[in-house]
């Protein structure tokens, strides 16, 4: 089959890779469209996958095999969509960008004839980050089947974003008056979302006026950046009461504030397997796994239900040699406000 695989370092699009083997608690998928994320230059630009690894995470296709111990409603012709552990040098075969694939069953997402597989395949990996971000470890809000009442303030910060874009649905949805920065031009379209106001986060005293907005209110913060700028203006909006102050964010990111909690989160612990990040190891986390399968059980309901919308859809020619150029584009920071898709039939 056609796969994009590392070879010496880096990133090539081979035509003879060898079809994946279902094995237990997986399903073969025949894959359909592709969606780029950060994470996927980054583990190249940061020698954190090894050679012969399949690289790539959001997927979607269609249900070709269903492996042993697959406790999910899955069958053979399901259209569904996914997360795949792209770069995973203890499972080479992992990856996402492929004609075939293997994926954990139990955390796909069976979709709605309403959804094509371009929009589906940018939802995945972004939906397992809110997860973990605003619910299970980081903000702990409450989850949208059981929302709250009170509107408290929440700050995303960088609610363009895929991932932001997500997040501030998943909030309003959970009852929360999000607030967000962004570029201004994206201004009406973060607004569109569901965010009640958004901020330039180019602006000196961003942070300021956010407090002062939200008039000294805001207790909770979400960094999809998580750089260090990004981290002092949610400090700066947090308020001066640190009661109950939470700051959540990628990786080891931590809010300058020491009176303020602070809690990073890993996607790639989601599939409840041991696996390595360059020289650090992971355990298996079963409790990440159990979260993982209810949530995505919940954005199926939302999603057959219409309640979430895709990020916008920028869908690029050229197939998995498309990912590649993809791929170098984001690293130059060349897109923004969108997610590029890649039709997988494309390649040739």
């Amino acid at each position: 089959m056609k796969a994009v695989v590392v070879e010496r370092g880096k990133a090539v699009v081979v035509h003879d890779w060898p079809r994946p083997q279902v094995r237990d608690h997986f399903v073969l998928v025949k894959v359909a469209a592709v969606a780029l994320n950060p994470t996927d230059w980054k583990h190249l630009d940061y020698s954190l996958v090894a050679d012969g690894c399949l690289i790539g995470c959001d997927f979607a296709g269609t249900v070709v095999e269903v492996g042993k111990g697959v406790e999910k409603d899955l069958s053979t012709g399901d259209r569904v969509a996914g997360v795949a552990h792209g770069g995973n040098s203890v499972q080479p075969e992992d990856g996402a960008f492929a004609e075939y694939i293997v994926a954990r069953g139990d955390i796909l997402i069976k979709l709605p004839n309403t959804l094509s597989f371009e929009e589906a395949a940018t939802l995945p990996l972004g939906v397992a980050t809110v997860m973990q971000g605003l619910y299970q470890k980081g903000l702990k809000l409450r989850l949208p089947d059981e929302p709250t009442t009170k509107k408290p303030f929440v700050l995303i910060y960088g609610g363009a974003t895929a991932t932001g874009a997500l997040g501030i649905q998943y909030a309003r949805m959970s009852g929360y008056t999000v607030v967000t920065t962004c570029s201004p031009q994206n201004f009406e379209y973060v607004k569109f979302l569901g965010a009640s106001d958004a901020f330039n986060y180019k602006d000196a005293g961003v942070g300021a006026r956010i407090r002062e907005f939200t008039k000294d209110g805001l207790k909770l913060a979400w960094d999809i950046i998580a750089d260090e700028d990004s981290a002092k203006v949610c400090a700066a909006a947090l308020s001066s009461d640190s009661t109950d102050c939470r700051y959540a964010s990628f990786l080891s990111q931590r809010c300058p504030r020491e009176d303020v909690v602070s809690v990073g989160t890993n996607m790639y612990t989601v599939w409840g397997e041991y696996f390595k990040s360059g020289s650090l190891e992971h355990p298996a986390n079963q409790a990440d796994l159990e979260w993982a399968k209810r949530f995505m059980e919940l954005t199926e309901k939302i999603l057959a239900a219409g309640g979430l919308k895709a990020h916008k859809v920028a869908i690029k020619s050229g197939g998995l040699h498309g990912v590649l150029q993809g791929l170098d584009d984001m690293k130059r920071n060349k897109v923004s406000a969108e997610k590029l898709v890649y039709r997988v039939g494309e390649t040739v």
